[in-house]
C-alpha cells in the first residue's frame, strides 16, 4: 500500500502508522516525504519507530516536494538536490544507529545518535525526475519512485541515468516503483475516453522528462504548442499515445502494460484508478485470486486529484 503526502491534506507518517496498525501483512510505502518539511533527526525517530513496531513492512520515499507548495511553506531551499542528498545520507546513517554525519550546507545533526534503531533499516527511495537528481539517487538511495506516466521507455531511461551503485556495503537490490493512471473497461476505446481528461496535466513542461524517451516526443511538444490549453491538448491526443501513456484498456491490455513495465525494470507497478467508484474498482480487482499476491494500495491525499492506487509488485531477488 502506498500513501502520499500533499501540503494541506494528510500527513504521510500518520497515514502509514494507521494502515500498518490496521493490517498484519501489508508493506506500506510513503511516496513521498519532502526533505525540507522535517528535521532529519526527528524524521529518523518516526521511521525507526514504525520499523520497530512493524518490522519489514515500511518503505520510505523522500524527495524535493512540489516547488510551489514548499515555497508557500517557506521550505524550498536554494539547492534542493544538495538538501536531498545531505538529508538522505544523514537519515540512513541515523537509521543504522550511527552518529549523524558532519554538518553540511543544510543538514546539521553531527553527533546525534538514535537510542532505538531497527534491526534492519527500511529502504529509502527517492521520488525524483530530473537527470541530476536521478544520477544522485544512484549513489545514496535504495531505489526510485517514478511518477506517472511511467512508460517502459521512461523506466529504462531513468534506470540508466541513475546507474545505481550496487557495490555499497549492505546494498539491497534497487527498488523501482512506477505510477500510472489506470482504467479497465470492456473495450480499449471506452477506457481511453475515461482516462483522456486526466492527461491534460502532462502537457506541462515539468512532465517532459517522461516524454523525452518516447518516439513521438517532438510531435508531443508540437501538439502542446498548437493546442494552447491542457483541456484542448487532452482532447487532441491520438489513441496510440493514450495507450502508451496509461494503463487503460481491456483487462488483457492492462495486464500486458504491467508486464512491459516489469520487463523494463519496475519492481512495483502502481495503478491509479479514476472514476466515481475508485474504492469499488479496487475491491473488485483485489478480490480476484490472480490479484491477491504482491498487490498493494495507496491512499490519496487529495481525493479529487490523487485517486487510490493499487500496485502490482515483482518479488525482489536477494542480493
Amino acid at each position: 500500500m502506498w500513501v502520499v503526502e500533499d501540503l494541506g491534506f494528510r500527513g504521510g507518517i500518520a497515514q502509514t502508522a494507521a494502515v500498518l496498525a490496521s493490517t498484519t501483512r501489508l508493506t506500506v510505502g510513503v511516496g513521498i516525504l519532502p526533505a525540507g518539511s522535517r528535521n532529519v533527526a526527528f524524521a529518523a525517530m518516526e521511521i525507526a519507530t514504525l520499523e520497530e513496531l512493524f518490522p519489514g513492512r515500511v518503505v520510505v520515499g523522500i524527495g524535493h516536494g512540489m516547488p510551489d507548495w514548499m515555497r508557500s511553506a517557506g521550505a524550498w531551499p536554494s539547492s534542493p538536490l544538495t538538501l536531498l542528498r545531505e538529508y538522505t545520507i544523514a537519515l540512513t546513517a541515523l537509521l543504522r544507529g550511527e552518529p549523524g554525519p558532519v554538518a553540511g550546507r543544510y543538514v546539521d545533526v553531527a553527533g546525534v545518535r538514535l537510542d532505538m534503531v531497527p534491526g534492519t533499516p527500511p529502504p529509502v527511495v527517492w521520488g525524483v525526475r530530473g537527470p541530476k537528481s536521478l544520477a544522485a539517487a544512484g549513489h545514496v538511495a535504495d531505489g526510485l519512485i517514478l511518477a506517472e506516466p511511467s512508460t517502459p521507455e521512461y523506466i529504462r531511461a531513468s534506470v540508466e541515468t541513475a546507474a545505481f551503485d550496487t557495490s555499497r556495503i549492505g546494498r539491497r537490490p534497487p527498488r523501482l516503483i512506477t505510477y500510472d493512471i489506470a482504467v479497465v473497461a470492456s473495450t480499449d476505446a471506452a477506457a481511453r475516453e475515461l482516462v483522456r481528461p486526466m492527461l491534460g496535466v502532462i502537457s506541462e513542461p515539468d512532465w517532459f522528462p517522461h516524454i523525452a524517451p518516447l518516439p513521438f516526443a517532438a510531435e508531443f511538444v508540437a501538439l502542446r504548442e498548437h493546442t494552447g490549453s491542457a483541456e484542448a491538448f487532452a482532447a487532441a491526443l491520438p489513441a496510440e499515445w493514450i495507450d502508451t501513456l496509461t494503463l487503460a484498456g481491456t483487462a488483457e491490455r492492462v495486464r500486458g502494460g504491467i508486464a512491459a513495465r516489469h520487463a523494463a525494470g519496475a519492481t512495483s507497478v502502481v495503478l491509479t484508478p479514476i472514476g466515481s467508484d475508485r474504492i469499488g474498482w479496487l475491491h473488485s480487482r483485489i478480490s480476484q485470486p490472480s490479484c491477491r499476491r504482491n498487490r498493494s494500495i495507496a491512499l490519496p491525499a487529495r481525493p479529487k486529484t490523487h485517486p487510490w492506487r493499487t500496485s502490482s509488485q515483482r518479488r525482489l531477488r536477494p542480493p
